[in-house]
């Protein structure tokens, strides 16, 4: 197989993987977190701010901007078809998002060896500023994401 064909092979798996990852995950459906892109080590979701979304300040609550980095980064990280959870995750918060703000995150794989890997997820609003700064290290435990022949 040539380099191109595996590539495109590993593609296609990656976004089999997403269909099914997503049509289970309940939470980020209800909060209306899309993934919009996946490739292997890499994938972008996005998320409109809604008001009951917001906090006491009336800004985007710290542990929804959290949870669509962390969406990210779970399709980042499951994306080569090894099962795989968080094992720690840190985010700074750099700016305030609003209601009414579309939030994209964009989780990329740094590393990835054995058991661990670590990713890098940038979230940004529609003007295309940073909103959050998010790294996660994920732990591979049993098992595949799909079956595959």
């Amino acid at each position: 197989m040539s380099n191109e064909q595996s590539s495109q092979q590993a593609q296609r798996l990656a976004e089999q993987i997403t269909e099914v990852l997503y049509a289970q995950d309940r939470a980020s459906r209800a909060l209306g977190i899309r993934i919009e892109e996946t490739r292997p080590g890499y994938a972008r979701a996005t998320m409109v701010v809604r008001p009951d979304m917001t906090n006491g300040h009336r800004i985007a609550h710290g542990g929804l901007v959290f949870t669509l980095a962390d969406t990210a980064f779970a399709f980042a990280c499951n994306s080569h078809n090894e099962s795989n959870v968080a094992a720690s995750a840190s985010i700074d918060f750099l700016a305030p998002s609003h209601e009414g703000d579309e939030l994209t995150a964009v989780a990329t794989e740094l590393w990835r060896s054995g058991r661990s890997g670590i990713y890098e997820i940038t979230v940004t609003n529609q003007k295309g500023a940073r909103i959050a700064l998010f790294r996660g290290r994920s732990a591979r435990i049993a098992g595949q994401v799909i079956s595959v022949d």
